[in-house]
């Protein structure tokens, strides 16, 4: 099951690590930006059910679309031209997911696939589509890896692997 969302899409949002800062001559960045607060409720979820605290998202609730080397900046200035601040649809499985310190919602946007194809990259990311729900500091790293195997272990959580758009079952709030 997925749940439909909408979001403004962003191109070049501003630098607020030093990591973005030093990668911003060759990297470039766009994303869907929320004003929901859906990773907030998630990370309040895992605490209440779980004692599971994350550390808050640098962002808020989005989803990166681009975090690459872009061959041809025309594209991707063509691309921003183009899409920056528009409105876009994206589905979110309601499902967490996690590696054990990170922790994530699996996301599908079909038009975020074509802004990459229009910018040169691959229709899908490195990292599929996700929202970031949190991560686990070191105080808290054995533990959430311990409730991901319980997640696991009473099946709460599956490991299935990501399924298309078209096979879930839409919900439009």
């Amino acid at each position: 099951m997925v749940i439909k969302c909408t979001g403004i899409v962003e191109f070049e949002p501003m630098l607020i690590t030093k990591k973005h800062v030093n990668q911003s001559d060759w990297k470039k960045h766009a994303l869907i930006k929320t004003n929901c607060d859906l990773e907030r409720y998630y990370r309040w979820l895992l605490q209440t059910r779980f004692n599971l605290y994350l550390n808050k998202t640098l962002r808020g609730t989005h989803i990166t679309i681009i975090a690459d080397k872009i061959e041809t900046e025309l594209k991707f200035n063509e691309a921003r031209r183009k899409y920056n601040e528009t409105k876009i649809d994206f589905f979110y499985e309601i499902e967490p997911m996690s590696s054990g310190l990170h922790w994530w919602l699996r996301v599908h946007c079909p038009k975020a696939e074509d802004i990459r194809e229009e910018c040169g990259l691959s229709r899908e990311p490195y990292f599929s589509f996700h929202l970031t729900l949190g991560n686990a500091n070191e105080k808290n790293k054995e533990h959430s890896l311990y409730i991901l195997e319980q997640c696991k272990k009473f099946e709460l959580i599956s490991s299935d692997p990501r399924k298309s758009l078209n096979e879930h079952e839409i919900i439009i709030l």
